[in-house]
């Protein structure tokens, strides 16, 4: 059975349609990437799975560890176990980092944490990612530099440990020296048996150092090729234009 199961889903935003039957499958341990040109829809597609109100699925179904989450809230989506990275990740004043993961953490497992053990695991994640310590009583990305927010992301990844990762363009406005430490930190996620990735990228800088199994091509809102890594390697030296 399939981590995620999409079956021919249309997506409709402020009554266009974006997405046109879209099928994918993940299995767990999976690394899947989805590439394509700009606007193409493919962060359409990551906010339709993780349950954006303005993101309609108007066909086909989203499966789940073998449940429908087509009907589901963002919340209880992420309660599953699936986790959804923004291009442009938000400011929260208010609610420091460290406050903030660890309220996600209760919210997605339903328990307390213990606060020893939750300090032990952020400040070496936060090493793992070169994050200065001192972040994690800031409020979440309030201030923050691009890399310092996409940085904040995928420490979140790494804490909340999700089934299925869904990482929107996490390399982009990055530099080469923050696009490697994003990646040893999706690289460490990745060495988690179980945890599967699907990586939304129109480059393919924050791949080099990853195994990638599948690869999607989306374009005008439908998958037109899937293959396996060497697929990145084709894009990366020829682009879209055969898809076009």
């Amino acid at each position: 059975m399939a981590l995620l199961d999409v079956r021919n889903i249309s997506v409709e935003v402020d009554e266009a349609e974006i997405l046109h039957g879209v099928s994918l499958e993940i299995n767990k341990g999976e690394t899947h990437v989805l590439m394509g040109p700009n606007g193409a829809g493919k962060s359409t597609l990551g906010y339709a799975l993780m349950g954006n109100p303005n993101y309609r699925v108007t066909q086909g179904d989203i499966y789940f560890n073998g449940l429908s989450i087509k009907d589901e809230s963002a919340d209880k989506r992420a309660k599953a176990g699936l986790f959804l990275s923004f291009q442009n990740p938000l400011e929260v004043p208010g609610i420091t980092l460290s406050s903030f993961i660890r309220n996600a953490i209760v919210q997605q497992t339903g328990e307390k944490v213990k606060f020893s053990e939750f300090k032990k695991n952020l400040k070496e994640s936060m090493e793992l990612l070169s994050f200065d310590e001192s972040y994690k009583d800031r409020d979440l990305n309030a201030g923050f530099s691009g890399g310092e927010k996409k940085k904040a992301e995928i420490l979140q990844l790494l804490m909340l440990k999700p089934s299925l990762a869904i990482l929107d363009e996490t390399d982009s406005g990055l530099d080469v020296d923050a696009v490697r430490t994003v990646s040893k930190g999706i690289e460490a996620y990745q060495k988690k048996k179980e945890g599967a990735l699907l990586i939304i990228t129109h480059s393919t800088r924050i791949l080099e150092s990853l195994k990638v199994d599948r690869t999607h091509i989306l374009v005008k809102g439908r998958i037109v090729k899937t293959g396996d890594a060497s697929l990145v390697q084709e894009i990366n030296e020829h682009g879209f234009e055969a898809y076009l």
